[in-house]
């Protein structure tokens, strides 16, 4: 009996002070319990987003040819093969990007088309040329992009994602002058606020470009008008697909535009895709094929435009390369197009 009122008053006493301090004491482990939440999950998200950061520098050098296909040629045309090359952003240390390039004349092309932002340092014209002398003895249109003019500034993320980049003003120029000096030498055509015809692969082709509207360099009152009726291909060429070039396009009536500039939105987000293109193409459009109808002008056509009347097919390549100040990519890998052009039915 003593035993067992000793050990009553000895758990009712325990019992008070359990009562006294059993709050401060679940505080403490609350914190304590917080602390190791809080700890897990912050250690969750830098493991997470190095992992990520990892990923994407690494995938911004898992170059990749895709290989694609349209009808735009006339009908009984054998195929012609279209390199389309863009952003390289290169640099004299980007000798890995200068070997995938060089490696691509094994495709043997009719005919190549580089739409800008070749550079991406004022000492990069000997590399670009270098990257792409062995496909300077195929037939070759160009047209330059901002970065060919301008050093590459610092990215500001939260900018781009709200809005087509800005050009700084305080930005060097580049040697841009040397570089289609050097690419003109080797007979390609600087398609940049110009018209010309060309023949690549047997084919006969009316092809213009604009400068890059996305500095507002951009003049199609100075190539506008119809399209050769007789060309075996209609071909525009622009750095920035920005809507009032497609539009004007199209309406002269293109039957393929090609054009770069987006990177393919550079960070996309698996199974959906691209967010934002850097100027006003919908984010669906940011690489790859699709088509564009030509605007209602009144006329009475009731057709979208292009070769078969479903809208002149556009090409744009998610590029090469990246600016030097934010050289990752994330499910959106570098790539080239060799693009076959087929005849329509």
């Amino acid at each position: 009996m003593v035993f067992r009122v000793v050990g009553t008053e000895l758990a009712w006493h325990c019992c008070e002070v359990r009562r006294q301090w059993g709050r401060s004491e679940l505080r403490g482990r609350g914190i304590v319990v917080g602390v190791s939440r809080t700890s897990t999950t912050v250690l969750g998200v830098v493991g997470a987003a190095t992992a990520g950061l990892a990923w994407s520098v690494a995938e911004a050098h898992r170059y990749t040819l895709r290989r694609r296909e349209t009808a735009v040629l006339p009908a009984g045309q054998p195929r012609l093969r279209v390199l389309h090359i863009s952003d390289l952003h290169l640099t004299p240390r980007h000798q890995g990007r200068v070997e995938w390039v060089r490696r691509l004349a094994a495709l043997d092309p009719d005919l190549v088309v580089v739409t800008g932002d070749f550079l991406a340092h004022r000492e990069a014209v000997p590399t670009v040329m270098d990257a792409l002398d062995p496909l300077l003895d195929r037939p070759g249109l160009f047209v330059l992009g901002s970065n060919d003019y301008y050093e590459p500034g610092i990215v500001r993320p939260w900018r781009y994602l709200m809005a087509p980049s800005a050009l700084d003003k305080q930005r060097a120029t580049l040697p841009w002058g040397d570089l289609v000096k050097g690419l003109g030498s080797a007979g390609w055509l600087d398609l940049s606020n110009v018209r010309g015809t060309i023949e690549a692969g047997g084919r006969h082709l009316d092809v213009r470009g604009v400068d890059d509207p996305h500095i507002h360099r951009d003049r199609y009152d100075e190539v506008a008008g119809a399209f050769d009726a007789d060309a075996d291909l209609a071909l525009g060429v622009t750095h920035a697909p920005y809507l009032r070039i497609l539009d004007a396009m199209a309406d002269d009536g293109a039957g393929l535009v090609l054009a770069g500039h987006t990177h393919g939105g550079q960070l996309c987000i698996p199974g959906y895709g691209a967010l934002v293109t850097n100027c006003d193409l919908p984010p669906a459009q940011a690489s790859g094929l699709s088509r564009h109808a030509r605007p209602w002008n009144g006329s009475g056509d009731p057709s979208f435009g292009g070769v078969d009347g479903r809208g002149t097919v556009l090409h744009v390549s998610a590029g090469l390369g990246t600016s030097p100040y934010a050289p990752v990519r994330f499910a959106c890998p570098p790539e080239a197009t060799l693009l076959t052009l087929t005849a329509i039915d």
